[in-house]
């Protein structure tokens, strides 16, 4: 979990968390703004995987909040990255009002395409590129397994892996399976949109920036699939604008 740690260790500290909100597919944690992550949970009813200090979680300061990113339990994770995304400054110079699917239909005309986590966008996607391996922890029909990660991400010409490994601590070992000079994406809302996932090799980072904390909240807390929730702007940041055109 280094990328987690690095990203922990460059977040300011003294912040006050003003909310927690955990809906069905997105968490919510505001303090020095409204960060979102992916909700991930164990996915059985009646787990017994609670979250530590539910209902006081707003008395704590947002950087020890975000030290949940380290938690084996899902759903403390998802409240860690969105507390993490809640304290980043994002510095816009190097974004562009982007889809990431945009990206990767251009990008990936005529070419091997490994995406790690099964978007609604895959029926498109697959029209546009050459080949798509989608890999899921629960494969849908024509999805591969995440043991198949191993072989296929190596092959890949673009790789495109959702923001939700950091939730489920797979982000390192899924970089580190990446071809030197394959094009590298991670996408999401849990997707930080910080400069220190390009020192362990992505090159593209497709978020959210929430600019209507009320409408995110709304929309979150009444179950809201990411595509649904209102307030967000889609930003894409790269090392350098160039990469994007």
């Amino acid at each position: 979990m280094a990328i987690v740690q690095d990203l922990i260790s460059g977040l300011p500290d003294g912040e006050a968390v003003r909310s927690v909100l955990v809906g069905a597919h997105c968490t919510a944690v505001c303090s020095r703004r409204c960060g979102l992550a992916s909700t991930v949970s164990g996915g059985k009813p009646h787990s017994h995987d609670r979250v530590r200090n539910a209902g006081r979680l707003h008395h704590m300061n947002a950087r020890e909040l975000a030290e949940y990113a380290f938690s084996a339990n899902p759903l403390e994770a998802s409240i860690g990255i969105a507390a993490i995304n809640s304290l980043l400054e994002v510095d816009e110079r190097n974004t562009i009002e982007i889809n990431a699917l945009d990206i990767l239909m251009r990008r990936g005309q005529g070419r091997d395409v490994a995406l790690v986590g099964h978007f609604p966008f895959v029926p498109l996607l697959r029209e546009s590129v050459g080949r798509l391996w989608v890999i899921e922890l629960d494969p849908a029909e024509g999805d591969y397994p995440a043991e198949a990660a191993a072989d296929l991400i190596p092959q890949a010409d673009i790789v495109a892996l959702t923001g939700s490994a950091l939730i489920n601590h797979t982000l390192d070992t899924l970089l580190s399976l990446c071809r030197p000079g394959s094009q590298v994406m991670i996408l999401g809302p849990s997707t930080p949109l910080s400069p220190v996932l390009f020192s362990y090799g992505a090159r593209i980072l497709c978020g959210a920036v929430v600019i209507d904390e009320a409408a995110v909240l709304h929309s979150v807390g009444q179950g809201a699939a990411f595509h649904q929730v209102e307030g967000v702007r889609l930003l894409s940041m790269t090392a350098s604008t160039q990469d994007l055109i």
